[in-house]
């Protein structure tokens, strides 16, 4: 099957710190690291130390990555860098800017190989069985003996340690860790590791097995020869000191073994007796003799707070030879000394202090008897009395009252003389610490270390064979030890394709990380596994970073019941049944650590006696169906029903020959006949054959409580014997065809010897085996209601420790229907031609290329394909599709779908009601295509095809629906976006995906609605869109509007807004390369201008509201951006324009009746309007028109002022600008009061006037624009201003009346009593509240992009910086500077109380966060960054890309894909808001136009 390469995306994020979060890759794989939010824009290096192409790996050299761009422009959106993953281990990567930031691992898995074509064994194909090598005799005889292992169908053997063990012959107690264990010779042989190493080549080349084994780095046997000789490799006494009450402690245990064992005994006749607490205390004369002394000698300095004397630990642990700090002393108790009775004073005060100090370490060491004596107590009565325990019986010196926790290689002597004993070195340093275990303790503590009081408190589960070893922190600490461990380590992994890292979590991190990096190095793809038993799954995951460990085993034996045991396979690995088909480019996603799922460990209580003989085989099947690597131990398959113990009881047995003619009866030797080794065999098979053939999907049912079914049956770990099962189980129901049963096996007894264990052998029960193939279930198939075929499947006699396992597929039908669905997603997938089949019958629609046809949909059309959120299409009859137990969907277009279908496809989230109402119907796929059949032309086409592919769909099982679902839907939204960015500028087709995402935001918003929202354009226009009217069947003009914003603001007279549309067209339209329907925008308001202005609401023209000062100079705005960008740009000066208002006076006039004037004569009735002065009352004033404004709000006032040459205009009672909160709360009487009236000069009016002013001077210098100046009548006179002189007065007089001087005395400030903040531009000027020209809002950052000239550099520098510090928000820009007294950074527009300055919303840009000024505000920032040179250009570089970086993240997540219309304080969700606003959208596609 075609996979491809597989890419996963890592987004790095500030301050995050992965190293407990697992990231699991293959070798093959590409990781690519992408930058975050918090990181955009910033240097970040990122390091690692996976090796360079033909380096070899070290793990303290790391690199840095070089950093891909791949559209080179813009934003850090698609910026990367990358690592090929080809060798297997565990690597280290870290980032930062200027320092470290964060930082994790990964870890790449081995490649396993097997026989002589060295084939791929994979990691979920694993079948392990665990052997105790020390069973297994000669080394000759191995073969005959593993062979039950080939032969019962397992793929690896592990063996325990092959080394020359200990005096005890515990498996782990190794004596030599570089000598082969003598036993596996026979006399007068030597065999070698070579011997051993050619036995493992045989068996992975011949046999198809691989061979794993442990490696033990914690501890050596007690006996160890090189131990003595280096004893420093140990905890000893001489570097250990700290360890000396605890040795005391053991030896004084030792000597009162033969005493009789009481609690009280233990108080008098030890602890008492061995005065431990002298070990922590100070010898008080001493040390006040000696503070006498330094009193004498001098005075002493005052200390300033409240000191505390503390006991310095004496570092060799002498009694009573601890000390304190004198300078200390001398400070607290030394003040006053003005002679011999004051110095007796001060040295009575420092004993008093020594004598409570020594209290309370008596009471320190009280606590540690306290817990070992019932440590102790514990250990004996679990020990010798317990009825689960080994019950060891009476204390004699083979079982002692309790474990030594020390070495004691010497002869017995007395107390007396084992304390003279740790005085001397030599002989102190060979009494070792043992090792052992500390339930519940910090995995990442070494309890031998200093700190710790384990060994004192009697905590420590001891292994009186082993003794901990002492690496210390690096090789030259221990040198001998590190090189001796080393060596052991690379004969192993020379020998095995991989090991079991034992006793791990106690095992210092930094030496098995070393010690398997020497591993890798002899054997690259070496396969680690280990057993952890942390009990959390972040420490898990921290060893499995540090170590590189390939699998963790986990324990069947750990799950109470059958429900239990079917949650571990569900977790442990593989995908829900349907999951979905992920991309092959994703993100990389935490993983748990791949499982190697064991029935039973050599660890484990035996099976049989816990639960039942007849949970074998049930649990064994169990474990083969999970999706990870399974396995199992020697024994299990023969039914031996006792633990084969690692400890000495068992040391004479050997494991059993293979004879595939043997009688049951045989001892010594097994077949297929013996145990449930047929059963292994089959399911070991299966369990192979799944993961090798791509099973990856589980599915677990719980089908009664004795019963779990994955894809087949098996009964829970009750007793048969005592436990009542269900006679009649109920039918099993499983879609697909049945095609064979692969195994139908149960446990049954036959007559034979009740169990006897043999002395030599390890043997099995002999009376139970596996009965194979008798028939006791049938099957029947049928059509379910929703035309599914169903297997029915009823039990005849399912009996307890059965197994049944069935091989489903597809009926043939739907098999015939998956392939032919899969033909047609391969033109989205190449993934989707394996399995894929020709239909003969193909419908013609299908044989066309979804590609092609949707190359015939105008970018409208495709607004109707993709979007169109609930009220749209409820315009049109409709509605978004509605999932009942659920929501409606944001759209009802494919990115609908799409949103939510990126939620649930990378969590497999196959329970959401999404995946619900796919499964239980046809209702959203009908939904998807009638929608689209609906609407006629090019759509009904894609429709057609849609309908035409879904039919597939309902010929599928029910469960692969969501699969097939979104691959279909995913398909064909990416093909529907390719058509989109191919009618799009080369700006967007070269862009990042960031700009490509906000380009989408031009479909999203620009559409044609049932009715015309624009006005009619003049017949006399070319190129103008027209359809038939479905009720009049004429012919109609249907040109593209922009919607403000959805969903409020989406349809009918809401949808267009003449300052919305023109602060957005630039970005959305402009830049996007849509410059036909921007013309046709331009034209259409230019039809509609009235007094010299256009409307503020479009109301299609006939409702118009023209109660906006703004409007006109952003329409005005856009002809010079429009004339700037398009080709042939200026002939849309001589477009002519149907004018719906011929006159002031008169009314709106009839679309057949036609008014044409060229655009340029429209512009200058703008421009001489204004400068005559404009003031009208609205059309229709009154309530039926705004129930809230009140009567004068009506009156509408625009004019120039003849000496700045500044536009000004508004009244108190009606708002001008975009701040256009009306108030409307009756209780707390703000109706009908503007919030922000910003009556006066705007001071972004300003800069649009200027704007438009000083293009108008060039046009018309260049011969573009007839006019050179306007002309008014103004006292019985006519008088004309040039453009020039208009242009003039604007510069001169800008900054002296709007900029705020930090020098309080400057001759151009009125009202310097007002000034709040300094260095800052005014929000207007002349306001009728003076004030309010005095507010910080980030309305001049406008001005600053339009008209830079305006301004100083110095001065629009500083003032930038303040508004960054004050008004720059995460998403947005605060509209009111959050040090004024109104300011409020929460909109509620519900909230009706009687607080003035917030009831129904009348904050609205008191403060909330607004998207759209931020993209005026980074447009600023990097024009006059430029300026200031490269060094600010680049800070502000990085503060573009980091906000943008905000907003894109914003843009990914949200289902809406687009940008709100604004956030409350601080980044916070609005719920008032627009979820996606044109303007939003469109700024911030202007900043990455202008990066």
């Amino acid at each position: 099957m075609f996979r491809g390469k597989q890419t996963r995306v890592l987004l790095l994020n500030d301050m995050e710190r992965l190293e407990c979060t697992l990231f699991r890759l293959e070798q093959g794989f590409e990781l690519q690291f992408h930058l975050g939010p918090t990181l955009q824009g910033k240097s970040v290096h990122v390091h690692t130390n996976y090796p360079a192409p033909g380096k070899k790996f070290v793990s303290s050299s790391f690199r840095q990555l070089e950093w891909v761009n791949p559209s080179g422009r813009e934003d850090d959106s698609d910026k990367y860098c990358k690592l090929d993953l080809e060798i297997a281990g565990s690597y280290q990567y870290y980032f930062g800017h200027e320092e470290r930031t964060g930082g994790g691992f990964i870890v790449v898995d081995p490649v396993l190989r097997i026989g002589h074509e060295r084939k791929i064994l994979p990691l979920d194909c694993i079948t392990v069985q665990t052997y105790l090598a020390k069973c297994l005799g000669p080394l000759d005889e191995w073969l005959d003996r593993l062979r039950v292992a080939k032969e019962t169908g397992y793929n690896m053997i592990h063996f325990t340690p092959l080394q020359k063990l200990g005096a005890s012959r515990s498996c782990y107690s190794i004596a030599d860790q570089l000598e082969l264990n003598p036993d596996f010779s026979p006399p007068g042989k030597n065999n070698t590791w070579m011997d051993v190493g050619n036995l493992t080549e045989k068996i992975k080349k011949e046999w198809n097995m691989l061979c794993i084994t442990d490696v033990v780095f914690n501890h050596t046997a007690a006996n160890s020869k090189w131990i003595r000789h280096h004893p420093e490799c140990g905890y000893n006494l001489v570097n250990s000191p700290y360890l000396k009450p605890a040795w005391l402690l053991d030896r004084a245990l030792w000597h009162f073994s033969c005493a009789i064992i009481l609690r009280g005994l233990l108080w008098t006749e030890v602890f008492s007796q061995l005065k431990l607490w002298e070990f922590l205390q100070v010898n008080v004369e001493k040390a006040v003799e000696q503070f006498r002394k330094v009193l004498q000698a001098g005075e002493c300095l005052l200390l300033e707070g409240k000191p505390k004397l503390k006991v310095i630990q004496d570092s060799q642990y002498r009694r009573l030879s601890n000390t304190v700090d004198m300078q200390l002393a001398l400070e607290m108790f030394g003040r006053h000394t003005n002679g011999p009775k004051s110095i007796q004073e001060c040295c009575d005060w420092f004993k008093k202090s020594l004598e409570e100090l020594n209290v309370e370490c008596y009471k320190e060491m009280h606590s540690h008897h306290e817990k070992a004596i019932n440590c102790i107590v514990g250990t004996v009565c679990y020990e010798r009395l317990a009825a689960h325990g080994p019950q060891l019986g009476p204390v004699t010196r083979t079982n002692p009252l309790v474990t030594r926790y020390f070495t004691f290689p010497f002869e017995d002597m007395t107390m007396e003389q084992e304390n003279q004993l740790i005085q001397n070195p030599n002989d102190a340093c060979h009494l070792l610490a043992h090792n052992g275990w500390v339930m519940g303790d910090d995995p990442l503590r070494n309890f031998a270390e200093p700190g710790s009081n384990v060994y004192l408190r009697r905590e420590l589960v001891c292994w009186g064979d082993s003794v901990k070893l002492h690496y210390g922190v690096k090789p030259e600490d221990c040198p001998y030890l590190w090189a001796h461990m080393k060596k052991y380590t690379e004969i192993t992994a020379k020998h095995f394709s991989g090991v079991r890292l034992d006793n791990c979590h106690s095992t210092p991190l930094h030496v098995a990380e070393a010690m398997l990096a020497a591993a890798r190095v002899v054997r690259p793809n070496l396969y680690v596994i280990v057993e952890l038993f942390t009990g959390s799954e972040q420490l898990d995951n921290l060893f499995v970073n540090r170590l590189g460990i390939t699998s963790l085993v986990r324990e069947a034996m750990s799950a109470g019941d059958s429900h239990e045991e079917g949650r571990l396979v569900y977790h442990f690995g593989g995908e829900p049944v349907g999951s979905f088909v992920q991309p092959n480019l994703r993100p990389l996603v935490p993983s748990i650590a791949h499982a190697m799922f064991l029935d039973v460990t050599h660890d484990n209580e035996c099976p049989i006696q816990v639960r039942s003989v007849f949970d074998a085989l049930p649990s064994t099947a169990i474990v083969s169906m999970a999706c990870c690597a399974s396995g199992s131990t020697r024994g299990y398959d023969e039914l031996v029903p006792h633990q084969i113990s690692e400890g000495s009881c068992y040391t004479e047995d050997w494991s059993n020959y293979w004879n595939p003619d043997a009688l049951p009866s045989s001892v010594g030797e097994v077949n297929l006949q013996t145990g449930i080794m047929s059963g292994k065999l089959a399911l070991n098979k299966l369990h192979q054959e799944l993961a090798e053939k791509g099973f990856t999907q589980v599915y677990v049912d719980q089908l009664d409580a004795d019963t779990v079914a994955v894809t087949r049956h098996c009964p829970t770990f009750k007793n048969p014997e005592t436990h009542q099962y269900r006679e009649h189980l109920d039918p099993m129901y499983i879609p697909g065809k049945i095609e064979e049963v692969i195994l139908e096996a149960r446990t049954v007894e036959r007559n034979a010897e009740s169990y006897v264990k043999d002395e030599r052998f390890i043997n099995g029960m002999l009376n139970f085996m596996v009965e194979i193939q008798n028939l006791f279930c049938g099957y029947s198939g049928y059509l379910s209601d929703m035309s599914e075929f169903v297997e029915e499947i009823l039990f005849e006699k399912l009996t307890p420790g059965s197994v049944i396992a069935f091989r489903v597929s597809l009926d043939p039908n739907s098999q015939k229907v998956v392939g032919y669905l899969r033909t047609q997603l391969s033109q989205f997938n190449r993934l989707y031609k394996s399995g894929s089949l020709t239909d003969s019958n193909v419908p013609g629609i299908l044989k066309i290329a979804l590609d092609f046809l949707m190359s015939k949909l105008t970018l409208a059309e495709l607004n109707v394909l993709l979007f169109r959120c609930d009220v749209e299409e409820e315009e049109d009859g409709g509605g978004c599709y509605n999932i009942p137990s659920w929501m409606p969907l944001k759209y009802g277009g494919l990115q609908g779908f799409v949103s939510v279908l990126s939620e649930i496809r990378p969590k497999n989230d196959l329970g959401h009601p999404f995946c619900d109402n796919l499964r239980q119907g046809d209702w959203m796929i009908d939904y998807v295509s009638s929608r689209l059949m609906n609407k006629g032309g090019a759509l009904r086409e894609v429709g057609k095809w849609f309908s035409a592919v879904f039919t597939y769909l309902e010929h599928i099982p029910r469960y692969l629906v969501p699969c097939y679902f979104d691959a279909i839907i995913v398909g064909a939204y990416a093909t529907a976006v390719d058509a989109v960015f191919n009618q799009m500028s080369s700006f967007v087709q070269n862009g990042s995906t960031l700009v490509k995402q906000l380009a989408l935001g031009s479909v999203q918003m620009c559409g044609v609605g049932r009715v015309p929202t624009l006005p009619p354009l003049s017949p006399e226009l070319e190129d103008v869109p027209v359809r038939l009217n479905s009720v009049t069947k004429q012919e109609e003009q249907c040109c593209v509007s922009l919607a403000a914003g959805l969903p409020h603001f989406s349809t009918g007279i809401f949808r267009c807004w003449g300052r919305d549309t023109f602060i957005a067209l630039r970005g959305l339209m402009l830049l996007t390369g849509r410059y036909l329907e921007a013309r046709n925008i331009i034209l259409a308001f230019a039809g509609t201008m009235h007094h010299g202005l256009i409307p503020n609401l479009l109301g299609q023209g006939v409702a118009a509201r023209y109660d906006c000062c703004d409007a006109v100079w952003w329409w005005l705005q856009c002809i010079q951006d429009y004339c700037n960008i398009v080709p042939n740009s200026t002939d849309i000066l001589m477009c002519p324009v149907s004018r719906m208002y011929p006159t002031d006076d008169s009314e709106a006039q009839p679309l057949w009746t036609v008014h044409d004037q060229p655009l340029y004569v429209v512009i200058q009735e703008a421009m001489q309007c204004h400068m005559q002065g404009i003031e009208f009352r609205e059309r229709n004033a009154g309530p039926q028109i705004d129930h809230n404004m009140r009567d004068e709000g009506f009156n509408v006032e625009a004019k120039v002022n003849p000496e700045t040459g500044f536009v000004y205009g508004g009244k108190r009672f009606n708002c001008g600008t975009w701040m256009d909160k009306m108030g409307e709360s009756d209780k707390a009487n703000n109706r009908g009061v503007p919030a922000t009236p910003r009556d006066g000069s705007a001071v972004e009016i300003a800069g649009l006037s200027k704007s438009a002013v000083r293009w108008l001077m060039t046009m018309n210098e260049n011969g573009n624009f007839p006019y050179s100046s306007v002309t008014i009548h103004r006292d019985g006179t006519e008088q004309s201003v040039s453009y020039k002189e208009w242009n003039q007065r604007i510069q001169e007089n800008f900054e002296r009346f709007f900029y705020v001087s930090e020098d309080p005395s400057d001759p151009n400030e009125q009202h310097p009593d007002l000034v709040h903040k300094k260095c800052i531009y005014k929000d207007s000027y002349g306001a009728s509240s003076p004030w309010c020209d005095y507010q910080l809002r980030p309305n001049f950052t406008i001005a600053m992009v339009v008209a830079p000239e305006l301004f100083t550099v110095q001065r629009a520098w500083k003032a930038l910086e303040i508004v960054e510090k004050k008004l720059l928000g995460p998403l947005g820009m605060k509209t009111l500077d959050p040090d004024d007294l109104v300011y409020c950074g929460v909109y509620d527009n519900a909230l009706d109380n009687d607080n003035y300055n917030y009831a129904k919303g009348f904050n609205y840009h008191q403060g909330p966060e607004w998207l759209w000024p931020v993209g005026y505000f980074l447009r600023a920032k990097l024009y006059f960054a430029k300026k200031m040179g490269q060094e600010k250009y680049n800070e502000s570089v990085y503060l573009v890309k980091n906000v943008l970086s905000r907003l894109y993240t914003h843009l990914e997540r949200s289902p809406w894909k687009g940008l709100p219309e604004l956030t409350n304080e601080n980044g916070q969700y609005c719920p008032f808001s627009c979820e996606t606003q044109a303007w939003s959208i469109a700024t911030v596609l202007e900043t990455l136009y202008d990066l």
